[in-house]
């Protein structure tokens, strides 16, 4: 499994042809604790860079991009029900949705752990 990271400050978890997407716990840090998520629908395809969730804290209202092109497989329902998961745990119990990747060349565009950290120093 390869993590891979954006400069919107979203994860990506790899596995064969699917991507698993969060947030970073920078992002969430700066968001505050988190009150509502909506989440795409699945079976929706998503292009590179578009609006695909949305999340509420007390601070503000935050889109969530698709870091990659591809088809919604999967959506994480217990964020709906329990919001405050991404503040606690964002990277492994929060993640948002799962895409089946259309064009696996558009990872190369993206960070590992060591870029990401160098990027929010």
């Amino acid at each position: 499994m390869t993590t891979l990271f954006t400069s919107d400050h979203e994860w990506l978890q790899i596995e064969g042809d699917v991507a698993t997407i969060g947030i970073t716990d920078y992002a969430q840090t700066q968001l505050g604790d988190v009150v509502f998520v909506e989440l795409p629908k699945v079976g929706r395809s998503l292009k590179k860079a578009e609006a695909a969730a949305t999340v509420e804290s007390v601070k503000a209202a935050s889109d969530v991009y698709a870091p990659v092109t591809g088809e919604v497989i999967e959506v994480n329902d217990a964020l709906v029900a329990d919001p405050s998961l991404i503040n606690s745990d964002p990277g492994n119990a929060a993640w948002f949705f799962k895409l089946r990747l259309a064009d696996k060349s558009e990872l190369d565009g993206l960070m590992d752990e060591a870029a990401y950290k160098a990027h929010t120093a």
